[in-house]
């Protein structure tokens, strides 16, 4: 079994407190750029997230007040310009595989969004299961404006599902920033808090995530993503079958035994 707890990552910053793990970007004078290194290593370990169960919640969190530039101009994107397409194709498959990662970890991923959150920053909280942002945070999908598609980690196909077809076109075509309250308005934030306020927000919420059913929030998880691909007949079917083995934990007996006595349920994740 994997432990989250003894993996030192080198290009970014991985702090775990008890059950919860909290995730930053580096380098907060360029405001968190990512770096083909960062992004191999964020891959992995979500990877590894899937299999490991001494992290229950996850925060991606800001550094320095901002969230992140996404990739790194003089890293990542005048390389690239020196790739060939065998060469380009490995690598966007690689910044997708993130993406693909953190949908498979299994663990609800909270987003703490502050200032700057542009390019791969902004697909990063994206795929984020929620996020928590401040009145300060400026969020946009910049592809287009370096002249790349907006299609960009799976934003054409997840970006319209948490904002609406009209808003996610918008803001893919032109590049423009997503104010926060334009954010909270439209369902990309689930809430907009004071900037000093926002890691505590950020941990309160993971915290209540990791004291409720941990097999369960994996399941919820899982249907959120794999129900996008199902008509609703099959959606309902396989919401049956979530439940049925959900009702074979010891989580859900706790949660009978506890409301039974009149006590606040203690789950275990089992």
């Amino acid at each position: 079994m994997i432990r989250m707890a003894d993996k030192t990552p080198r290009h970014f910053h991985a702090d775990i407190s008890g059950d919860i793990a909290t995730l930053r970007l580096d380098r907060p004078e360029r405001k968190n750029p990512l770096t083909f290194d960062s992004y191999a290593e964020l891959r992995d370990w979500f990877r590894d997230l899937s299999y490991a169960e001494d992290v229950r919640a996850v925060v991606f969190a800001s550094n320095g007040g901002n969230f992140s530039s996404g990739g790194d101009v003089h890293d990542i994107i005048g390389p690239l310009t020196g790739m060939d397409m065998k060469e380009l194709l490995a690598f966007t498959r690689m910044t997708g595989d993130l993406v693909k990662a953190m949908l498979a970890c299994g663990k609800p991923v909270i987003a703490a969004v502050d200032g700057i959150c542009v390019g791969a920053g902004a697909i990063i909280a994206m795929a984020s299961d929620l996020r928590i942002a401040t009145p300060e945070a400026r969020t946009a999908f910049l592809f287009t404006r370096v002249g790349l598609a907006g299609c960009d980690m799976g934003a054409c196909a997840m970006l319209p599902r948490i904002i609406g077809q009209g808003r996610a076109a918008e803001l893919l075509y032109t590049g423009r920033a997503m104010s926060a309250e334009e954010g909270v308005a439209w369902g990309f934030f689930n809430r907009l808090v004071p900037a000093e306020a926002l890691d505590a927000e950020a941990q309160t919420l993971a915290r209540r995530i990791s004291e409720g059913p941990n097999f369960a929030h994996m399941m919820t998880k899982t249907m959120l993503n794999q129900e996008w691909n199902m008509s609703l007949e099959q959606a309902i079917e396989a919401e049956a079958q979530a439940q049925a083995i959900c009702m074979q934990t010891r989580d859900f007996r706790r949660a009978y035994e506890a409301f039974v006595a009149k006590e606040k349920p203690v789950f275990e994740g089992d």
